[in-house]
């Protein structure tokens, strides 16, 4: 029997690294214009007509309850009429909001831009279209690529943002927003191929049939809920922090830049030993309950510090540090607690928190400002996180399986009889076998893996 390939890879090849290379540009460019707002509109948009606090918090936020209604459904969408025309619809949706909040001279017309950026949901179409463009073998590799241009670009918006925005304005800083959007369609359509077998991927895409089961899982609720207050406190604190830097802290906000590049690059150091520890030594829920209770931590710290500028910059270098290692942690975690097949719609759910947590974070940490100012925000997010944090201290000890993803093309066997000989592996904890997709989807002990075993059925390893 042989499963998939009849040699050895050692790496992606030249086609697959081009793919890799564009989606995760592509990627990075549409969250640059999402981010780069964050750090700016509370400072800068109490100068828009009819803007208020609980309405800026509407913009910060609004464009993630867009982008959760549509995040499912637009990946959806891309199995029936194809990935590049679903992103090309999206960039252009964003394109579209970044123009129209350009030209806004209210608050109303920036939240309708943001909500229409949002609207360009279309990051799961992008993992299917990565997923038609590589092997099953390279494809951990290239969404890793892909995660990474995530939080880089995070990092890079928080910087850059206060920059543009401080030589250009708002409107200069939509039209930048605008542009990045046209460069990344000019990459999708000129840049990326267009896959010839256009197939459903149960570990990139959700799956209809899989939702219910996927709510019903406690632990990955957990996650869900985790992924939710984590992007609410964030779009909550950045309705305050901002104003804090500007006014009480004293830091003229065309310097807000240098604060975030601190903090943001001193956090990213200081993070990397606790997911060694958390992976490495199998220490990854005290990581991650300590992370939360870092945020906790860091929450409180800004209502005694964010009337002096150094203090506020150690807060915020603890928030960040907590922020990043959760950002790494969560999406390590729904991988290993989501069932074999069953990554896909786990991660659409997950994305579908994250968003929603991200549009309420903004409207309460807006309504909660306007009525009791900086402690009251601060106050709020502490009590989101500590609520977290409680949730997070019962969670299970996650298992630690590696998923893997085996191609059955050319296999002229029963995919019964495929899936009885991978479970009969050596290290191999979990099969599924989805004959639509040409696929098994395995879940397996890295470390006590039979290679030779998998090697004989016809499946290499990187």
């Amino acid at each position: 029997m042989k499963l998939a390939h009849n040699g050895r890879v050692l790496s992606m090849d030249s086609a697959e690294l081009k793919a890799t290379a564009s989606l995760a540009s592509v990627f990075a460019f549409r969250m640059l214009g999402l981010f780069m707002v964050l750090p700016v509109l509370a400072v800068y948009g109490g100068e828009l007509e009819g803007a208020t606090p609980a309405l800026i918090g509407i913009a910060i936020g609004g464009y993630g309850l867009t982008q959760a209604l549509l995040q499912i459904p637009f990946g959806m969408m891309s199995d029936r009429i194809g990935r590049k025309p679903v992103i090309v619809a999206g960039l252009l949706l964003f394109a579209a909001g970044s123009l129209l909040a350009a030209g806004a001279d209210s608050i109303y017309g920036v939240i309708v831009g943001r909500c229409l950026q949002g609207a360009g949901a279309i990051a799961s179409t992008i993992l299917a279209l990565l997923s038609d463009l590589t092997r099953e073998q390279s494809r951990t590799r290239a969404m890793a690529v892909v995660g990474m241009s995530i939080g880089l670009s995070f990092c890079v918006a928080m910087v850059v943002g206060p920059l543009v925005t401080a030589w250009f304005g708002l409107t200069g800083l939509f039209m930048v927003t605008a542009a990045l959007s046209m460069v990344a369609l000019v990459i999708i359509v000129w840049g990326v191929p267009t896959p010839r077998i256009l197939r459903s991927h149960s570990d990139t895409l959700a799956v209809s049939s899989q939702i219910r089961a996927t709510l019903s899982n406690t632990q990955l609720l957990r996650l869900d809920f985790g992924i939710f207050m984590l992007h609410g406190v964030l779009m909550a604190l950045f309705v305050a922090v901002p104003l804090a830097l500007q006014g009480e802290a004293g830091l003229p906000r065309e310097q807000h830049w240098w604060v975030y590049l601190l903090c943001l690059f001193a956090a990213f150091v200081a993070m990397v030993p606790f997911i060694i520890i958390g992976e490495k030594k199998r220490q990854l829920k005290n990581v991650f309950v300590g992370a939360v209770a870092l945020l906790t931590l860091s929450e409180l710290s800004l209502l005694w510090s964010h009337t002096s500028l150094w203090p506020m910059v150690g807060s915020l270098f603890l928030f960040f540090m907590a922020f990043n290692l959760l950002e790494a942690t969560l999406p390590s975690l729904i991988s290993k607690l989501a069932p074999a097949g069953n990554k896909g719609t786990a991660m659409g759910v997950y994305s579908t928190s994250q968003f929603l947590g991200a549009a309420l974070g903004g409207v309460s940490g807006g309504a909660v400002y306007q009525l009791h100012g900086f402690e009251g925000v601060f106050l709020l997010a502490a009590l989101g996180s500590a609520i977290w944090l409680l949730f997070s201290a019962t969670m299970e000890q996650p298992p630690y399986l590696s998923s893997m993803v085996v191609g059955l093309d050319g296999m002229d066997e029963d995919p019964a009889r495929v899936g009885e000989a991978l479970a009969r592996v050596p290290g191999v904890v979990e099969v599924v076998v989805i004959s639509k997709e040409r696929a098994a989807y395995l879940k397996v002990k890295s470390e006590q893996l039979d290679t030779d075993a998998l090697a004989a059925l016809g499946v290499y390893l990187d």
